[in-house]
């Protein structure tokens, strides 16, 4: 079956480069599907799992942003931040989960809701992807 490159780019370096048959993010605007030979795209990213599929298996990263290009046959994906399931610290994301849940239901208003709600999300993503492929 043919492949796509898939490269998963960060400020702090690449975090993966390897094949699969199909690869899926959510965009901004909604689910993206891409499989080899798809027409030239960029996106921007929302904080969620991309699902790598190839070889009969899903893999999971967990992205928090940024952009998506497509190539006919390359994916690169430069993400603010990107988590493979076992580099992601489950007990540190849940805690996070609940420090920006408790900000949320926080009355005080010094609290950037706009802030604790992403701060929410990634955690719930990276909780999420940690648990995808168990």
């Amino acid at each position: 079956m043919k492949t796509l490159t898939v490269s998963v780019v960060t400020p702090d370096g690449p975090v993966l480069e390897n094949a699969y048959e199909m690869v899926s993010a959510k965009a901004e605007n909604g689910e993206l599907g891409i499989l080899p030979g798809h027409i030239p795209l960029v996106a921007p990213l929302t904080i969620s799992a991309v699902r790598l599929k190839g070889e009969g298996n899903t893999d999971h990263i967990a992205v928090s942003g940024g952009f998506l290009e497509v190539r006919p046959d390359k994916v690169t994906i430069l993400a603010q931040s990107a988590e493979m399931p076992d580099e992601i610290d489950v007990e540190r994301a849940r805690k996070a989960k609940e420090r920006a849940e408790r900000r949320l239901q926080s009355q005080k208003d010094d609290v950037d809701f706009k802030r604790a709600e992403s701060a929410l999300r990634r955690a719930i993503n990276r909780i999420n992807v940690a648990g995808a492929n168990k």
